[in-house]
């Protein structure tokens, strides 16, 4: 399922997955195949979790990488739902074969 990719020039970040969107800073980042299947692997995760519940989990796992990791990027870097599109977003193949719930096998890595 491809989802809709909107340029968001006022972003501060290259892109960001905000259900059912794709959000990208300029139109070049349309083109960025790892920026879009990084966002869309958020997307199927926020699918999996009934959307509004993937949001509040993902921001209190921020918040509490906040006390465990001394800056904001490596707490970012941390989140589960960041390891699994990082650790992915390289493999073409990836979507076609993604177990569900594959976010959960990095809870505890």
């Amino acid at each position: 399922m491809g989802y809709p990719v909107v340029i968001a020039p006022f972003l501060k970040v290259d892109g960001m997955a905000l259900f059912p969107f794709i959000l990208v800073k300029s139109q070049r980042l349309k083109q960025d195949q790892v920026l879009i299947r990084h966002e869309t692997i958020h997307l199927k995760q926020a699918l999996e979790l009934f959307i509004l519940p993937f949001y509040m989990l993902y921001l209190v796992n921020y918040l509490i990488n906040r006390f465990k990791y001394p800056g904001h990027q490596q707490a970012y870097e941390q989140i589960i739902f960041e390891r699994e599109a990082y650790r992915n977003e390289r493999n073409i193949h990836y979507l076609k074969n993604r177990p569900f719930w594959a976010w959960l096998r990095y809870m505890n890595k």
